[in-house]
């Protein structure tokens, strides 16, 4: 066995090495045999172990996204900010104003507001003495903030990303963490106008978006609420109960039976006269029929739900698009803050091309109204009525990506209008001032990052990336004083005068 003296110096590499070996080879033996070579032994043991942990660790790490999210590539980029163009265009149109609230809210701002679904709310851990959750939804906070700010009337759109921690199914759009676009009109104005024109968007935005035949349920949770009375559901049960008949779009009415009367303890008799009438659907007719309900007409709720639809249905007939809509007793909403009107709108399954599958995604639009939801953040109590809507932008992107798969779309990724290029070296600073010249007119312009580039992997870029014009510039150019002009599509080429590139340019691409 080597002097353990040397185990100071050179032979502690010597000492990890050996220590790579079996547990039983004659030299780790050798040292564990003597007392003062087990002691030496035990520190290299430790510094062998730091160094192999991290190794180990490293071998087992995989490199993805958390459950229940992902990435998007520029490509998809484009489709996602092509549908928020459509949205928020249609939102500012109807004179919404923009606004943006914390990603986190604290958390009993968010407790006790969204029924069964609270189970859902991601908790953050406390990093300074307040209990914190990511937030829900978009309507909560915008909540939170009339009555903070004591604002009584605001028409608003909010853009942004929200947490739920629910089972995620990408096939049908479903994330754990998504994006949600809302609009919404706080005040008191007379009935049922603000709502009409919630309904009225959302029409326009899923026919702007061209996803297919679509068709929005409406429905009333005063409706809800006095057809459980007039059955004997006892009012304690009343969320529980409504929160079944909402799985009434995802399941049968015999499975939403069996939960009411199994799970939640609903007489069996009481679950029979609710299936009587919430499977019924139809247009005004419907909202005429019930008010000839005899149990139904004695119910102070229903009466007033009744009329609101009745008048619903003649705002939406004007702003012509009653036939979209379509009155769903079925219908139920299950978050706990809505007071009234409810809607949900939903894609019809035939596709819009023949080739596209029918794409299951459940309802891409809902909202409805909540009149009692800022007067549970407001300390006195005051309430400011509230109407509005929410676009599922995840799942009408699911829709989308679909069909760009089907049919092969190439979409470009970037927006440049210009490339700036040239066929000869040491011409970097020529094309640096002339690029710095298209930036500073708004011209949306790129060159290739290199001092002497090749033409040809100049001109393939273009092509590739769909940039319609290239500018060239060389010995010959700079001579005359003139500047290439070439279209990528039909790689003609015209000579202009540098002075009038500018000019040029802005004409082509406004004749485009």
């Amino acid at each position: 066995m080597p002097q353990l003296g040397l185990l100071r110096g050179r032979a502690w590499t010597v000492l990890l090495g050996q220590l790579r070996r079996p547990p039983g080879s004659v030299c780790i033996r050798a040292v564990r045999s003597h007392s003062q070579g087990q002691k030496y032994l035990q520190v290299a043991e430790a510094l062998f172990a730091s160094q192999l942990k991290p190794h180990q660790e490293k071998s087992n790490f995989i490199i993805k996204t958390p459950k229940g999210t992902r990435d998007l590539s520029p490509q998809q980029m484009v489709v996602r900010e092509k549908i928020l163009d459509v949205i928020v265009s249609c939102f500012k149109r109807h004179g919404a104003k923009g606004l943006d609230t914390p990603a986190f809210e604290l958390k009993e701002m968010l407790t006790e507001k969204y029924g069964e679904d609270s189970g859902l709310i991601y908790d953050l851990k406390d990093q300074g003495g307040e209990l914190l959750s990511l937030r829900y939804d978009l309507t909560v906070p915008f909540a939170r903030y009339l009555a903070m700010n004591k604002v009584k009337k605001m028409k608003r759109y909010h853009v942004g990303k929200v947490w739920r921690r629910e089972s995620p199914t990408k096939v049908q759009g479903r994330y754990r963490e998504f994006y949600q676009c809302d609009f919404d009109i706080a005040g008191q104005f007379d009935p049922m106008i603000p709502d009409a024109e919630c309904l009225k968007i959302m029409c326009e935005i899923l026919s702007g978006l061209q996803l297919g035949d679509f068709l929005i349920k409406v429905n009333d949770r005063r409706i809800l609420d006095g057809i459980f009375a007039v059955c004997g559901v006892p009012e304690s049960k009343f969320h529980a109960i409504c929160s079944s008949v909402d799985k009434l779009d995802k399941i049968s009415w015999k499975d939403v039976r069996h939960e009411m009367v199994v799970k939640k303890g609903l007489a069996p008799e009481v679950a029979d006269q609710i299936g009587d009438y919430v499977q019924c659907h139809g247009g005004i007719s419907l909202v005429e029929q019930m008010f000839q309900d005899p149990r139904l007409s004695q119910n102070k709720q229903v009466l007033e739900g009744l009329g609101d639809l009745k008048l619903l249905f003649e705002y939406l007939t004007l702003f012509g698009v009653a036939e979209k809509v379509s009155f769903d007793l079925s219908l139920a909403r299950g978050l706990d803050y809505y007071t009234g009107v409810i809607y949900e709108a939903v894609l019809l399954q035939t596709p819009v091309h023949a080739k596209e599958e029918p794409l299951n995604v459940g309802s891409v639009a809902a909202g409805g109204r909540y009149d009692g939801l800022v007067g549970m953040f407001d300390p006195r109590g005051h309430k400011v009525p509230c109407v509005g809507l929410s676009i599922g932008v995840e799942r009408i992107f699911s829709i989308l990506e679909q069909r760009m798969k089907t049919f092969g779309e190439k979409i470009r990724t970037t927006e440049t209008q210009v490339f700036v290029a040239t066929p000869q070296k040491n011409f970097l600073q020529e094309r640096l001032k002339l690029i710095a010249e298209l930036w500073d007119a708004g011209i949306k312009a790129e060159l290739m990052y290199k001092n002497n580039p090749k033409l040809l992997p100049q001109l393939h870029y273009c092509e590739n990336m769909g940039i319609p014009l290239v500018v060239i510039t060389g010995e010959q150019e700079l001579k005359e004083g003139v500047i290439t002009l070439r279209s990528v599509a039909s790689r003609e080429e015209v000579a202009i005068k540098r002075e009038n590139l500018v000019a040029e340019i802005q004409k082509r691409l406004s004749e485009s």
